[in-house]
């Protein structure tokens, strides 16, 4: 196992567990005012006027998970935006269109909207405009999406895209159709080569490839941050209330991308404070009835009542597989011995996270 958690060694003190969770929730933030707009909603940071009709360096794609190659395509337009003097928008679209036209399994999101939203604010976009896709949007021709689309929003100087990107009815709309397109127009296309990690591009497939083996270390190397989930606390079966440590059973939404059942070292924030946890992911299979289906968090350093609250569940460690036990005291053995690695190793107790 590495020594480290994103390049802070092991064990966390409690500075690099609270940046840890910051950085992974994008809890350093100002403030957007939104917009409604045509096909959507624009978010604008709070005291600048909104773009529309002016001219904007303009990043597009769907991004989700936010992962070292939407951070640098993004960060392109920013340096350019810098340069020009124009504000940097950032344009993407919700659902994910490859949920509409390549019938992508609904449980594999990586990000949900408010958090990409959240995420691409804190890499200083000026403004974010998430595009209602629909079936409408997807018939739309990639001349149409410029000039309509686009051109109603702001009136772009340059589109920031990926090489593999492409937009418009059939995608018709690739780098080289758009840059022959927007040149008539006085609009520069950038199309940038992929990041590349392990001699592999970066990719939202490769990430979920890797949290459905369990790969959550590998998953938050290209992430750039750790992997999470959020759900609400629900009462639960209370062995582990039992065996003398509090947990929180959490229910999360059907449409996120959960990692390979089994249990990890985590941490489970409220928004205000967070706690290392031994989390266990899928059904447990010692106790549960074939219907039941939790994510139970056992929380290190937890002294209170977290029942009704939204949290979220960022995964730092793959520990084990799930598996039955013979006994509850051979089960109380293993899970202690688990909570012992979160506690050496994350930290014995909760940390103040507000930004």
């Amino acid at each position: 196992m590495s020594e480290e958690v994103l390049g802070r060694p092991l064990p966390l003190d409690a500075g690099a567990l609270a940046s840890l969770v910051r950085d992974g929730l994008f809890l350093r933030r100002g403030a957007y005012v939104r917009h409604d707009v045509r096909q959507g909603t624009a978010y604008v940071r709070h005291g600048a006027e909104c773009p529309a009709g002016r001219d904007a360096v303009v990043s597009i794609g769907a991004f989700d998970g936010l992962h070292a190659g939407h951070r640098a395509l993004i960060a392109a337009a920013r340096r350019e935006a810098d340069e020009k003097n124009l504000p940097c928008v950032v344009v993407t679209f919700d659902p994910d269109p490859d949920v509409l036209l390549a019938g992508e399994e609904p449980s594999s999101r990586l990000l949900a909207t408010a958090d990409r939203v959240r995420a691409i604010e804190s890499l200083g976009a000026d403004a974010v405009v998430v595009l209602r896709f629909d079936e409408g949007l997807a018939a739309t021709s990639y001349q149409d999406f410029v000039t309509r689309v686009l051109g109603g929003l702001v009136r772009p100087v340059s589109l920031h895209v990926g090489t593999n990107f492409s937009v418009g009815a059939g995608g018709r709309g690739d780098v080289r159709a758009l840059a022959a397109y927007c040149a008539g127009l006085g609009c520069a296309v950038h199309g940038h080569d992929l990041v590349t990690r392990g001699g592999s591009p970066v990719s939202s497939t490769r990430i979920r490839g890797l949290l459905h083996e369990g790969a959550v270390e590998d998953a938050a190397a290209l992430l750039g941050r750790l992997h999470f989930v959020r759900g609400s606390v629900e009462h639960g079966r209370g062995e582990g209330t039992a065996f003398g440590f509090p947990t929180a059973n959490v229910r999360t939404s059907r449409v996120d991308c959960m990692p390979k059942a089994g249990v990890y070292a985590c941490v489970v924030c409220d928004g205000r404070r967070a706690w290392p946890a031994a989390v266990n992911v899928g059904k447990p299979p010692t106790f549960s009835a074939p219907e039941d289906n939790y994510l139970e968090a056992n929380l290190v350093g937890f002294d209170g009542d977290l029942y009704g609250s939204e949290v979220s569940v960022l995964f730092a460690r793959w520990l084990r597989d799930s598996r039955p036990f013979d006994s509850t005291e051979e089960l109380e053995r293993v899970v202690l011995g688990n909570i012992d690695w979160v506690r050496t190793n994350l930290g014995s107790c909760g940390v103040g996270v507000d930004a």
